[in-house]
């Protein structure tokens, strides 16, 4: 008989726990168990595993919402996957029926579970967050369809009127900042500035493509952006930085007739960003992000017919940790060791 076993959260600030011989709960009207192949690791967990997002109801539960992985089986009514299709899991939704959550029995008592969750060998996850993987696209690679692209490209190509014509910054390198430095680049825009106080991911963005490179912890951001941009400031920026602070500072480097800011960030619970009134009168515009207003299923179509354009995601994705370490992965995230941290999870055979 199968079981599951998962890192849980069981007490904000406290390592995640591996708990073995998680029972799996008989599937429900668009419920879909999946085997999980890879799992992704980003700063929305780091928040809920220290508590940063405020008081968690949940506890214990589960974590994670970006993976790959195969179908094992179908609750009633799922009509969009069958049994050994390959698929991403991620949060934004998709097609098929939102079933919400779940509840798991296991030896330390319930287990809480949302619509989505990655980091465990087995899930059961809502018919909706499953995209089907084209056959093209790694098992690793695609990871990355379940938040970090849809996010940061969804940001370049629905948020911002990006051509050639346009400068634009990145601010914060992790994988949601480099998935729209990848697509500002395939967009051609005329100046790319990056910006990260990590000199090994500016390194990446030159590689990428990024005209430009900045650490603010040794440079004047708005004096360098000006001298490479024949005395302006930017007509773009996408902040994925993670702090009030980071979005203050990337308000402060558009144009001030008709600069566009567009955050991602989701800082701590409880923080307020500080503007200036007057610079949103002159013309500057500022606007937060859900996922980029992306499809995900759309962008997955998108790579497996362009591959090339999205070459540099192998970049983006760490040495894959296995489940026991994750509370390692967790930490160099944190510490900005690794872009996007990728968890292997337990017998999964390679790509």
């Amino acid at each position: 008989m199968m079981t599951i076993t998962a890192a849980v959260l069981t007490e904000c600030g406290k390592p995640l726990e591996i708990i073995e011989n998680i029972a799996i709960p008989e599937l429900g009207r668009g419920q879909v168990l999946v085997k999980i192949h890879y799992t992704g690791v980003c700063h929305s967990q780091l928040m809920e595993a220290t508590g940063a997002r405020g008081e968690d109801r949940y506890l214990p539960h589960m974590l994670g919402h970006e993976a790959t992985a195969t179908v094992v089986d179908i609750g009633p009514d799922v009509s969009t996957v069958l049994p050994g299709d390959k698929v991403v899991l991620g949060w934004l939704k998709g097609t098929g029926i939102d079933a919400g959550g779940c509840v798991y029995e296991s030896p330390i008592g319930k287990i809480n579970a949302g619509p989505v969750t990655t980091f465990s060998n087995y899930s059961v996850v809502s018919e909706n967050r499953c995209y089907s993987l084209p056959p093209q696209i790694g098992l690793q690679e695609g990871v990355l369809f379940g938040c970090a692209l849809p996010t940061g490209m969804g940001m370049v190509q629905n948020q911002l009127s990006l051509s050639s014509e346009h400068s634009v910054g990145i601010m914060g390198l992790g994988g949601i900042g480099m998935s729209a430095l990848i697509a500002a680049v395939n967009c051609g825009a005329r100046l790319i500035v990056a910006i990260d106080t990590n000199d090994d991911k500016l390194a990446l963005a030159r590689h990428i493509g990024a005209h430009i490179t900045l650490n603010p912890t040794s440079e004047s951001l708005a004096e360098s952006i000006q001298q490479a941009n024949q005395g302006e400031l930017l007509d773009f920026i996408v902040e994925a930085a993670g702090s009030c602070r980071t979005i203050e500072s990337a308000f402060s480097l558009i144009h001030r007739q008709h600069g566009k800011c567009v955050f991602a960030s989701h800082p701590k619970h409880g923080d307020k960003i500080h503007l200036d009134p007057f610079e949103l009168i002159c013309g500057k515009t500022i606007e937060g992000s859900w996922g980029g207003g992306a499809n995900p299923l759309t962008l997955l179509n998108q790579a497996a017919n362009n591959k090339q354009s999205l070459a540099p995601l192998r970049h983006l994705l760490s040495d894959a940790y296995p489940l026991s370490q994750i509370n390692q992965a967790l930490e160099d995230l944190a510490n900005q060791k690794v872009v996007r941290a990728i968890i292997k999870l337990d017998g999964n055979e390679d790509e």
